[in-house]
């Protein structure tokens, strides 16, 4: 089983690409907590050079509610990570993580439930691109 879904996006640029990426996320009900430049962050802290690769913190919250509802833990693994990569000039790979593949170890009918439906969301944003 795969624990991602991704699509790759040519003919625009990678800042381009993640402002469509955070568009199609607020289109399901996301919103991005976070927004890390791993390129820059890799730069800054090893000084190495590294291709373009942003990862976005997406929280749809009240899913986010309902989850932590049913599992009090569960923010262990909140938000749902969406990465955007461009290992080539002009091929960016946009990939969203599986909640239900990454939860599966959680033994909770109710959160299954709530994971499959982020799921469909998430994997509606990915087919978007």
């Amino acid at each position: 089983m795969e624990y991602y879904f991704k699509t790759t996006i040519s003919n625009t640029t990678f800042d381009k690409a993640v402002k469509k990426t955070i568009t199609e996320l607020e289109k399901e009900g996301f919103g991005v907590l976070t927004e890390i430049d791993i390129k820059s962050t890799l730069k800054k802290k090893l000084e190495v050079d590294f291709y373009n690769y942003t990862i976005l913190g997406a929280c749809n919250a009240p899913f986010a509610y309902k989850a932590l509802q049913a599992e009090d833990k569960i923010g262990t693994m909140l938000p749902c990570n969406v990465i955007i990569q461009e290992k080539v000039t002009g091929n960016i790979e946009v990939s969203a993580v599986d909640p239900v593949s990454s939860m599966v170890s959680v033994e909770n009918k109710a959160l299954g439930n709530i994971a499959a439906e982020i799921r469909d969301k998430l994997k509606r944003v990915i087919d978007n691109l």
